[in-house]
């Protein structure tokens, strides 16, 4: 009798630590399968630089490339100066121009920099052209297109399936990042982190910061008719908002234009917004976009126009496309792409050529010397 009793005093006695040691334990296993989570989801700067090419190639075969090799020297040379003062100054940075009238600028992770001709045309002077460039620089330095990737609950949820073949899960975070790319869908607090960056860079390489204030006023004028966010710093805040803010933070500061040189070597002119030529309808994969032919009903009478409407931007593991190979000359948009509505920029015709124009590699040295003569 005495046995069972201290049995049983032991059993009570040991019940809550074993209830205690079980709750650690599932604790524990919950935190590694979190762990394994944000490890799955914590892309490696190889595959940042991965999934930006990818971004790239599709980009590139959407709007073409200009196939100029001091246009593109002179354009990575001003790139680099300001890249070099970014967070991220030993990135692989390559800077590629756009053959489009339409006016944009991409930024793919890793350190891939768009811009078009026809931003070029529009610029008046290198400080702007740095400006925009380090905006785009504040984007992949701050890693704002992984970091939105990472934070997508729909990814996160299909990290456990699309896991088991960790390159397809990356195809699919690369259709994702053109998604965001393309379609300038950065919040508010990344577009506003970007351009307080583009004002430190280009301040920190010797531009006047100001100057991209100038350029977005100019910027602003031209698309004020447009009814749809337009192309280059479409995404909110409004662009006012953003002139304001980019020229408290520029202060007094004053730094080079260096317009004479731009014009030396810039010899685009502004393209009218409403002379861009357009994709046609039902081209170039743009999602949204339909042939006359397809809005008829099978009796030849316009549908419902409430069918058509876009739907509401989503996104998930399994409605997402394979990656779309340059070579294939295939300019398919993002699986949402057309769902904010086709601006004259973002709908812009590009060039057949997407191949990238080889630069040689600049060294420190030149990237200095191409600083100090800057006046």
């Amino acid at each position: 009798m005495t046995r069972l009793i201290l049995f049983l005093m032991f059993v009570a006695v040991c019940s809550p630590a074993h209830a205690q040691l079980g709750g650690i334990l599932n604790k524990a296993q919950k935190g590694l399968e979190q762990k394994q989570k944000f490890d799955e989801l914590n892309i490696t700067a190889e595959e940042e630089r991965t999934i930006g090419q990818d971004v790239s190639a599709k980009i590139r075969t959407r709007f073409g490339v200009v196939q100029d090799g001091p246009v593109h020297k002179y354009v990575t040379l001003v790139g680099l100066s300001v890249a070099r003062e970014s967070e991220r100054p030993k990135l692989p940075w390559t800077f590629i121009v756009l053959d489009t009238d339409g006016v944009n600028a991409f930024a793919s992770p890793g350190g891939l920099v768009h811009i078009t001709r026809g931003a070029l045309g529009l610029l008046k002077n290198e400080a702007e052209l740095a400006g925009v460039l380090a905006h785009e620089i504040g984007h992949v330095a701050h890693k704002h297109t992984v970091n939105a990737i990472r934070k997508n609950k729909a990814v996160q949820m299909g990290t456990s399936t699309a896991l088991k073949d960790r390159g397809s899960f990356l195809n699919q975070l690369s259709n994702k990042a053109y998604e965001i790319v393309l379609e300038n869908a950065f919040d508010r607090g990344d577009e506003i982190d970007a351009d307080k960056a583009s004002v430190q860079y280009t301040q920190k390489a010797g531009y006047s910061s100001a100057t991209l204030a100038d350029f977005l006023t100019r910027l602003d004028d031209r698309n004020k008719d447009q009814t749809a966010r337009n192309g280059l710093f479409a995404s909110h805040p409004e662009t006012q908002e953003r002139i304001d803010r980019i020229r408290q933070s520029a202060g007094t500061k004053r730094g080079a234009a260096g317009e004479a040189r731009y014009k030396q070597h810039i010899k685009y002119t502004p393209v009218p917004i409403t002379k861009i030529a357009a994709v046609q309808e039902g081209a170039a994969g743009l999602t949204g976009s339909t042939s006359k032919a397809a809005n008829k009903d099978d009796k030849g009478a316009e549908k419902d126009k409430k069918a058509e409407e876009p739907k509401k931007k989503g996104f998930g593991i399994g409605s997402l496309k394979q990656t779309v190979a340059p070579e294939k000359q295939s300019a398919q948009v993002s699986a949402s792409g057309g769902s904010r509505g086709l601006g004259p920029d973002r709908a812009a015709k590009g060039g057949s050529n997407p191949s990238l124009v080889k630069v040689a590699t600049l060294t420190d040295a030149e990237v200095e010397a191409f600083k100090k003569a800057l006046v």
